[in-house]
């Protein structure tokens, strides 16, 4: 079988029984199931949460994106091998890591197979909620322009690049367009302040102000705990990206969790931490791909410049990668992933019939 055939990198075409359109993000699909599967489910599996609770299928992909594009390789290489098993094998550490730590809890329930999740239906939190240890990537671009105030936090003058901040610094953007919100313009991924998200606390999904303080509270202890793991494994945690959201507990109280992803190569800079010491930046996370592209192309405005859209579309889609870009990236994702894990990622040959066999079996939710 061939390097391509093992890597799955459409996952919104499995016969998973739901009622509604699968909903595809860039890298990962969902699969909201029916009402009386989602019940005989929690009811089988003994899942911890109120037996009305919506439950999907989370199917990752192999997919690669940067700059808001999937990118692709020669050969019909549609994604880079062990990618998706090394987002989720990372994720679900950290996800039982703050479990067992008392932080909160997260959306899955259950992990069928390395490339899937069964997860609780949450309301999202419309924050991409940001932590940053070093000044590197859009803070330093920014600040090198003389900017000084970042997310309504002002930063001190003689920063240079990729260096330690003095304190964490939370610089959260919004998830979605958000409209009607004053000060805050309606378009995806536009910083905020935390005032904002105070004077607004309804219109980001936050049920009550003290709650803003709880995201804060889940969002720096989790930011520690990972930061302090990954020193110990000789990496630095340099930023990263979480995600809340709300679930009702069993007696149906609205609980604040974790979801999407934590501490990923996607999702996270991380940087080997003997190559920092001597002044080097070496990238063990999506960051190098994302460096690689700016290099391999001759105008990088075109991925800088969110008004050239259009342009970087067209680029991704014309421009097969090659194989060793995308296998060297491989290498990337699945070194940390063992690292962290502290296990072997094992790869699958046919991820989609390993999903579809074990989801007929244990589940009975094919068609």
């Amino acid at each position: 079988m061939s390097i391509a055939d093992s890597i799955l990198s459409i996952n919104n075409d499995l016969p998973i029984r739901t009622e509604l359109p699968v909903h595809s993000g860039k890298v990962r699909s969902v699969y909201w199931l029916t009402e009386q599967d989602s019940r005989r489910l929690i009811e089988e599996k003994a899942y911890p949460v109120p037996h009305d609770t919506p439950l999907a299928i989370m199917i990752i992909s192999d997919r690669i994106s940067a700059f808001d594009c999937i990118w692709h390789g020669e050969g019909g290489m549609l994604g880079v091998p062990g990618k998706g098993a090394a987002l989720n094998a990372i994720s679900n550490h950290w996800f039982k890591l703050f479990k067992q730590q008392g932080l909160a809890d997260s959306h899955i329930l259950d992990i069928p197979h390395p490339f899937v999740w069964i997860v609780q239906k949450a309301k999202p939190v419309m924050i991409e909620a940001i932590c940053r240890q070093y000044i590197t990537g859009s803070m330093w671009r920014s600040y090198d322009k003389g900017e000084r105030e970042f997310c309504g936090i002002q930063l001190e003058e003689g920063l240079s690049q990729d260096s330690k901040l003095a304190n964490l610094l939370m610089t959260p953007s919004t998830k979605g367009i958000l409209k009607g919100i004053p000060n805050v313009p309606e378009a995806d991924d536009v910083n905020i302040t935390r005032q904002n998200i105070l004077d607004n606390y309804l219109a980001f999904n936050f049920e009550k102000p003290s709650d803003v303080s709880l995201y804060e509270k889940l969002l720096t202890e989790g930011f520690s705990l990972i930061s302090e793991a990954l020193a110990e494994l000789e990496q630095v945690f340099v930023d990263t990206k979480f995600e809340f959201g709300y679930v009702k507990d069993l007696d149906g109280n609205k609980k604040l969790i974790y979801m999407d992803e934590v501490g990923t190569p996607d999702s996270s800079r991380i940087w080997d931490a003997q190559q920092y010491e001597q002044g080097n930046v070496v990238e063990n996370s999506k960051e190098g791909f994302r460096q690689l592209l700016l290099n391999h192309f001759p105008d990088p405005d075109i991925l800088l410049n969110k008004q050239r859209m259009l342009e970087r579309q067209a680029l991704a889609k014309d421009n097969a990668l090659p194989v060793e870009v995308l296998m060297q990236v491989s290498k990337t994702y699945i070194d940390i992933a063992e690292k962290i894990t502290g296990k072997s990622l094992v790869l699958s040959e046919n991820p989609k019939a390993e999903i579809i066999q074990i989801l007929q079996d244990n589940y009975h939710l094919i068609d």
